[in-house]
């Protein structure tokens, strides 16, 4: 999981838990940006979200578009 650790060391952050309504999130930022907020789908295993958490940071570096599915953006 590079990104997530690359997101780290330049001082990013992730968070894993609940934001009501939603159960489990997986959410990332770069100090001035919101990088990627993604929902744990059903039956997904917390490797999974956080694989997915990682290709979107990714992707977040490639293209500059954060994923954002709590807010359905």
């Amino acid at each position: 999981m590079k990104n997530i650790e690359a997101l780290i060391a330049d001082g990013g952050e992730i968070t894993i838990g609940a934001i009501y309504p939603i159960e489990c999130t997986a959410t990332a930022a770069d100090g001035h940006n919101s990088v990627a907020m993604l929902v744990r789908r059903e039956g997904e295993t917390l490797d999974a979200l956080l694989e997915r958490l990682d290709k979107a940071i990714a992707q977040f570096y490639d293209d500059g578009e954060a994923i954002d599915e709590i807010n359905g953006v």
